[in-house]
């Protein structure tokens, strides 16, 4: 698999939606980031990797890397969470506007980041 696209299009149609959604929340709230495939999943690149995001049997996985859950620990705490990654289960309504947050917080770390450098 070598394009967002061709990810999207092997799951189920139901599954299909909800990440074409959560692709162009994450598009609108970072126009500039380029797509990739890494480690196997959706990527959203600028400035380094800003998000990640996977659909599994039960959940989609996010993941905005560890700074980008600590700075939404409240918002985040009712849902499942790993290191740098947080489970939306497939069965309720995708947070897209909480996406959209943590997605403009990563774009000003990455920004801020490459401004250092």
């Amino acid at each position: 698999m070598e394009t967002i696209d061709e990810y999207i299009k092997s799951f189920p149609k139901e599954v299909q939606k909800i990440l074409q959604q959560i692709r162009a929340t994450i598009k609108k709230a970072a126009p500039d980031a380029e797509e990739a495939i890494k480690y196997r999943m959706p990527t959203f690149v600028l400035n380094g990797n800003l998000v990640h995001f996977a659909a599994f049997k039960n959940h989609i996985g996010f993941y905005p890397i560890p700074s980008g859950i600590t700075a939404f620990k409240n918002e985040l705490s009712a849902y499942k969470q790993g290191k740098g990654s947080v489970q939306f289960p497939l069965d309720k309504p995708m947070p897209l506007a909480l996406i959209s947050k943590i997605v403009k917080f990563r774009v000003k770390e990455n920004r801020a980041k490459a401004t250092k450098k």
